[in-house]
């Protein structure tokens, strides 16, 4: 697999216009707007706005949705693959390459957006006001990116891509509202795939349930799910799972047949120390003081 650790070395294999800058890159896509014929990874973050009529973007093995008015968000050293891509209206991608934000805020603040490590297939929807605050702020950056360079370039920049990537999460936090009056809540599905793992003996086969696991089985990403749970409910995803355990060991607890070392181990944990740490957590008490008081 191709890894292009210089903005020039993508530039040059996909038969791109050598960049302006070293470190960042901006490519207008006008028809098409394609990246070699196979996967790459490259150093760089990439933002990407798109409007796809046919072809093919892979985020790892996941393909690109092609909806209208897409924007795709790209970390360093993910897989990516674009091949004959048309596109219906005029596209761009940002090349940030990770040195450009040494020593700037946006270097630990560009970490913090989870849509970075979303699933091509969950790329955020732009309506037609929002595409315009996102052009606007792209043609703030060529402005900056096409003029001479001098002290004061940097900061602009970068200060326009924070902002893209500041309304890029405003935006995605009206489509995890869309979403839910189109699919209704996700924490309801969430719960009966936990119910499922449950019921199906996962518990005491494979352990306790991960976040993964559980999003493979909704068909998102983890990171994309923890974040609409979020949104839902102002848990995590974790936060659920470990209040679904609670809720069913309250249950156990209550019959007088089953010790805490029995509860634990129904409920798919290694050990009861681990146990009761979370009990005690979530509800303020030992495991074995609730049974007392509930059997008292």
């Amino acid at each position: 697999m191709q890894h292009y650790k210089t903005l020039s070395e993508l530039h040059r294999a996909n038969g791109l216009p050598l960049p302006e800058h070293p470190l960042l890159s901006l490519v207008h896509c006008m028809n098409n707007c394609t990246l070699g014929d196979r996967e790459f990874t490259s150093d760089c973050y990439v933002i990407g706005l798109k409007k796809l009529k046919a072809g093919v973007i892979m985020y790892g093995r996941t393909p690109y949705d092609h909806a209208n008015g897409s924007m795709m968000f790209v970390k360093p050293r993910q897989i990516i693959e674009m091949k004959g891509l048309e596109l219906e209206e005029d596209g761009f991608l940002i090349f940030i390459h990770e040195d450009f934000l040494n020593g700037h805020e946006l270097h630990n603040t560009i970490k913090k957006y989870g849509y970075f490590d979303y699933e091509v297939n969950e790329a955020l929807h732009l309506s037609p006001k929002e595409e315009e605050i996102i052009w606007e702020l792209y043609e703030k950056i060529k402005i900056e990116y096409s003029n001479n360079t001098d002290e004061f370039s940097r900061e602009i920049m970068l200060g326009h891509l924070a902002s893209i990537l500041m309304y890029a999460q405003r935006f995605y936090k009206r489509q995890f509202i869309n979403r839910t009056e189109l699919s209704g809540k996700t924490v309801s599905r969430f719960n009966a795939a936990l119910a499922a793992y449950m019921q199906a003996g996962s518990l005491q086969n494979q352990g306790l349930p991960s976040v993964n696991a559980l999003a493979e089985a909704l068909h998102l990403s983890p990171r994309y799910l923890s974040d609409l749970l979020k949104q839902e409910t102002g848990k995590t995803a974790m936060d659920l799972i470990h209040l679904f355990l609670i809720a069913e060991a309250k249950n156990l607890l209550k019959s007088d047949s089953h010790n805490i070392s029995d509860v634990a181990y129904q409920l798919g944990f290694e050990n009861t120390s681990y146990f009761t740490r979370l009990f005690k957590k979530q509800v303020g008490m030992k495991p074995l003081e609730f049974k007392k008081m509930q059997l008292n």
